[in-house]
């Protein structure tokens, strides 16, 4: 319950600091003169700095806890497992769902930023330092040899996250092959993993300044009509979800057929707490409880449900390709369809293994973007609306990881009857 509401605090006070940002951005905007001489300063840009600098600071820090995050709780879900004849058996149906499902999130969100443009109308200039459109698309040769490390030091000082997450799975693989040897190790991670979780708990907290300093640059640059793209980014967003659920359902009607009706009742409340605390996490234990209740059998959900929490991230994902695109429309850099095509494989990997994180999607699209050469400045746009769209991507996550749970069941015959039909 504590957490709950430190959460539902956060996201009224980054919401407040969104809010605060717009009027002082506003108050700049129009009397930025009076403002420049009271303060004797010659630019805008000048006056500005230090709520730049909050948004940025706020970003490197998210940016140092990225890669150690994706190690602990990748190789942890890998790991945990256990018997690798299980995971042969189980792991290849659960995997194959997931790829496609990953697939057609992240195809839909590229889909959707390019039919509606949501970022065209903001036109702005790439910050010093910025990189242009000069990059050529990842040849095949080299997009391989950038996803295997030759030392996952060097990939986790550089935040290469393709390298750490393909270190992590190996690790991971290895720890479950020795057993109970590797206990310790694992364990060992799993306090790892709870400490990063805290560090982006006091990370966060710093959301609302950054938030203020965001949003107080952009205004204060832009004026009031930037805030007509935002509207465009949530709601075509929303439209992404709706949609996204729609296919989700009609694919489970494909195998549990009606059932999938109850199957979205028993969903009903662990999607609410994910949407309420922008975290799927905190919707595990409930979630786990409805699908056993539902019928799925306890093994099945014990395996493919954690392994969800690593690999399935439907919201999530659309989100990336969504916002990655859009930034790179804000500034005008043209991406053609092999690039596009590229970024979404990259992200088909790095989107692994930081589920129940709030606003963790943004240190994944913030390598997209170095990876891409698109300037990492344009993160700091979707601080302020961020909680909007967090609520509904941690709430998809859940539901599309409780329809796998459910459709490797029926595949597996483990689904049974309702021993609760909510």
């Amino acid at each position: 319950m504590g957490k709950s509401s430190g959460s539902s605090r956060l996201t009224i006070y980054i919401f407040a600091a969104m809010a605060l940002g717009v009027v002082t951005g506003y108050l700049f905007h129009e009397y930025g003169a009076g403002i420049l001489a009271a303060l004797h300063c010659k630019s805008l840009d000048d006056v500005l700095v230090p709520f730049s600098l909050c948004a940025d600071v706020f970003l490197r820090l998210i940016k140092m806890i990225v890669a150690p995050l994706v190690f602990t709780t990748l190789t942890i879900g890998v790991a945990k497992q256990g018997d690798l004849k299980t995971v042969g058996r189980i792991g290849g149906k659960t995997m194959l769902w997931f790829v496609a499902g990953s697939f057609v999130s992240l195809f839909l969100g590229m889909v959707l930023v390019n039919v509606m443009h949501p970022g065209s109308g903001m036109h702005l200039a790439i910050p010093a330092g910025g990189t242009a459109n000069t990059a050529q698309a990842l040849s095949v040769k080299e997009f391989v040899y950038h996803i295997f490390p030759t030392s996952i030091f060097e990939a986790m000082s550089k935040n290469e996250i393709l390298q750490v997450v393909v270190f992590s799975i190996f690790f991971g693989i290895a720890a479950a092959g020795i057993g109970e040897k590797a206990d310790i190790v694992i364990k060992t991670l799993d306090s790892a993993a709870h400490i990063i979780l805290k560090m982006t708990g006091y990370i966060m907290g710093l959301a609302p300044i950054a938030v203020y300093g965001a949003m107080t640059a952009v205004i204060a640059k832009q004026g009031l009509g930037v805030m007509k793209s935002y509207s465009a980014f949530i709601g075509g967003f929303y439209l992404g979800l709706f949609i996204l659920i729609s296919i989700l359902i009609i694919a489970a009607w494909l195998f549990i057929r009606r059932r999938v009706f109850s199957l979205l009742r028993h969903m009903k409340d662990p999607a609410l707490i994910a949407f309420s605390t922008n975290s799927s996490e905190a919707a595990f234990p409930k979630l786990m409880l409805e699908l056993e209740r539902f019928g799925c059998e306890e093994k099945i959900t014990s395996f493919v449900l954690p392994l969800g929490y690593s690999f399935n991230l439907a919201g999530s994902m659309m989100y990336m390709t969504f916002a990655s695109l859009f930034i790179a429309q804000t500034y005008d850099i043209h991406l053609d369809a092999g690039r596009q095509l590229s970024m979404l494989l990259v992200l088909m990997l790095t989107s692994k293994g930081i589920a129940g994180v709030p606003r963790a999607s943004l240190v994944v699209v913030a390598g997209t973007l170095a990876t891409f050469n698109i300037p990492e400045a344009g993160l700091a746009l979707l601080l302020g609306i961020d909680p909007i769209l967090d609520m509904g991507r941690a709430s998809m996550n859940v539901l599309g990881n409780g329809i796998a749970t459910a459709i490797v069941s029926k595949w597996e015959g483990g689904l049974g009857a309702p021993t609760s039909d909510l």
